[in-house]
């Protein structure tokens, strides 16, 4: 038996709508973008399975908290530095 996280099921409604209105999809199925960085944004896509990790969805949250799920960038940006987001996100993969 499974949940689902409201948070999570907005920003998947909210990613879908702004890929849709993409020129270009350059992103492969089961991955989805986001912008990391604190300055300058730098993009990264990432495999949807992420959206399982609970040190992820933490950071949705945050993403949430300053920037709600409006992203004219085309995909989610998140508040944190891109060295902490590899470091995360490389801990995900293992």
């Amino acid at each position: 038996m499974g949940f689902r996280l409201p948070a999570i099921t907005s920003a998947k409604k909210s990613l879908t709508r702004s890929l849709s209105g993409s020129k270009t999809l350059d992103i492969p199925k089961g991955y989805f973008a986001v912008y990391v960085g604190e300055s300058q944004k730098k993009r990264f896509v990432v495999p949807i399975s992420y959206l399982n990790h609970p040190s992820f969805q933490d950071l949705l949250r945050q993403a949430e908290e300053e920037f709600g799920f409006d992203h004219p960038m085309g995909g989610i940006t998140i508040p944190c530095s891109e060295h902490t987001f590899v470091e995360l996100t490389s801990s995900l993969s293992e």
